[in-house]
This record gives C-alpha cells, structure tokens and sequence, in this order.
C-alpha cells in the first residue's frame, strides 16, 4: 500500500500486499555477512506456557510437514515459566527428534520476551512462529511459506477470520484490529494473530519489549518491509486454558499509542508536542487578548475564572513545548544514522 496498493487471492494465496519496498541488512543478529546463507531454511518458535497437552503432538506434526516439503528445520520451544508438565514434554520430544529444542526462561516474562529470545535462537532463513494450543494447525505452514516467497513479501500474517473464541474475546479483538489497521494504516484484519512467517531480516531490524509483539507488522511496515496476510482456520482449543484476560484489551490500547508515538515521532518530537503546545498557547493567547482588551476598557477581571483559563493555557503550551525540544536534544544526542534509514539490497 504505502500507496493503496492491495491484492487480492483466493484462500491459497495472499491477501494484501502493504507497502512497496522491502529492508535487507547486511549483517545478520550473529554478526555474519548477510551473504552468508543460514545453514536451516526454517525456524519454527512456539513459545509456551503451561502447555504440556499439546507440545508432544505440535512438535511431531511441524516436523511432519516441514519433512514433506523436503526444507531443513528446527522447531524451538520457548517456555516462559511454565509450572506444569510442559518442559518435561519437550524433553521428550527432544530425545525422539534432535531437531526439537528448548530456551527455558527462569520465569514469566511475557510473550513478547519469549518470541525475543526465540528470534535470537533462532537459526533460520525463515522464521515460522505459532502458538503452542494447536488452535493454529501446522498443515497450514506451506501455504504460509509459499504466500512469503511467491508473495515477494517480507512478513506474512496469518488472518483468523472465523475465529473458534468466546463473543466476548470475538468483539473486543474486531474493534481493537479495526481502531489499529485505521491509526497505523497497515491493511491486516488480524494483529493479534500469533501465526506468522519472517524473513529473517525483518528480526534483525524490528526490536520488540514489554507487549509489542501484537505490531510487529506495524514495526516491519514502517522500516520498508513488505507486509501481508493469508486467511487461516482457527481451531477450538483442545488443551489447557486461555493465558489472556481483559487486561489485554487496554494493555494493547496503551502499545498502540506507544507504536504510534515511535513509529511516526520518535525522530521528530517536536512535530507531535509542538502541535499540541501550539494550539495550548495560541488558545490562551487568544483568551488573554480578549480579556486584556476588556481591561482596556475598564473592566475588573479578577472574578472572571476565564483569566485563570487563559493564563493556565498559555502555562501548558510553553510547557509542552519544552518538552519537544527536549525530546529533540535526545534524539539528536542519541541519534545514529543506521538507524533513519533501511538498505533492501547492495551490489
């Protein structure tokens, strides 16, 4: 898009094509050349937390698929405290298949932390990550693989449209995916969605913390990748309990905003606090030449609470706008200039 362009295939192929320009750095997460090809074509992260019913089976059907198309793999479990069964299972699963692995964090950090430590175990060309509840079934990482390739895309999401949920999961997760594909303008319907495909250069160049794993398009979209989605079933959950509650709702309101705010201002502070200071102190300029003219005219304003307004107005503009020329010396402090822009390819 970037421009509006889209495309549009049936449920085999992509659904939309975001942005026109894809990112390509030369030095990989482990300070190899970028010429340098990963010795595995495909990583498969599933972080999990007290998932012990399911690993054992997710872990033998990944392999099956991958095997089926003939592609070198590892499938990496990462367990983000679980106090179950869970890393006893991929144990398991380790001693039967060595391409099994696990990273064992030392407690909850979060998925956003566990997606991270995967993304720096990870040894693949290409970067598979799925949920470990097998509401996201394996059989669908071909066409997930082939969407990324034969799409020329970057990053392709998996789009859950007849979702296998609770309503009161269903319409909170609509609204929040609309308000998001409106504020960041990247044409996906399904931010949330855990099913996923990189190259490996997008996780080189995106750096995610605290809950910003639900945009990572959004984070990949604004670095110049090429962003995309394909339609994938969703499955009743089989095993174990859901891991997210209604504090997710307001949790990705308030990342939305941080999203936002880094992806847009981060380089130009002063573009966002001084628009806002701006229209404080032009506000209160106005109010104040109003009531100084009254007071001209002899007037008494000391019982009139619109002096108070004025002069708080005016307070906060000054204020706010010394908050982006701050922001501005940091930035320039801070700046490095790898960081304002991204290379796709070098010859």
């Amino acid at each position: 898009m970037s421009g509006g362009r889209s495309l549009r295939y049936n449920r085999r192929a992509m659904e939309h094509l975001v942005a026109p320009s894809a990112a390509h750095p030369s030095l990989d997460s482990r300070g190899t050349s970028s010429g340098e090809e990963p010795k595995l074509e495909v990583s498969v992260l599933v972080p999990v937390l007290d998932e012990e019913g399911t690993v054992q089976e997710l872990a033998d059907r990944v392999g099956t698929v991958l095997e089926g198309l003939g592609r070198s793999f590892e499938i990496i479990f990462i367990d983000d405290g679980s106090r179950d069964g869970t890393v006893e299972r991929i144990r398991q699963a380790h001693a039967s298949d060595s391409r099994v692995r696990l990273v064992r964090l030392r407690r909850n950090f979060g998925k956003a932390a566990a997606l991270s430590a995967g993304f720096d175990s990870a040894s693949g060309r290409l970067v598979v990550t799925m949920d470990g509840d097998l509401q996201d079934h394996p059989e669908e990482i071909p066409r997930m693989l082939a969407a990324l390739e034969e799409g020329d895309l970057d990053l392709v999401s998996g789009w859950k449209r007849t979702r296998h949920d609770p309503v009161s999961k269903r319409y909170p997760s609509k609204l929040y995916n609309w308000v998001t594909r409106r504020l960041a303008k990247v044409e996906l319907h399904d931010f949330n969605c855990g099913f996923k495909v990189y190259r490996r250069e997008v996780l080189e160049r995106v750096a995610i913390y605290g809950e910003l794993h639900r945009y990572i398009p959004v984070l990949a979209h604004e670095q110049g990748f090429r962003v995309g989605e394909i339609e994938v079933e969703h499955h009743p959950r089989t095993s174990g309990v859901s891991k997210y509650g209604w504090d997710r709702f307001y949790k990705g309101l308030l990342d939305l905003i941080t999203v936002l705010f880094i992806t847009r201002y981060a380089r130009r502070p002063l573009h966002l606090f001084g628009v806002v200071g701006l229209i404080f102190l032009g506000a209160g300029f106005l109010i104040n030449s109003y009531l100084a003219i009254l007071w001209f005219q002899g007037e008494w304003l000391s019982n009139r609470p619109l002096l108070l307004l004025g002069t708080l107005l005016m307070v906060m503009g000054i204020q706010i706008l010394t908050t982006g020329l701050l922001g501005e010396m940091i930035t320039f402090k801070n700046f490095r200039r790898r960081d304002s822009y991204s290379v796709r390819e070098r010859l």
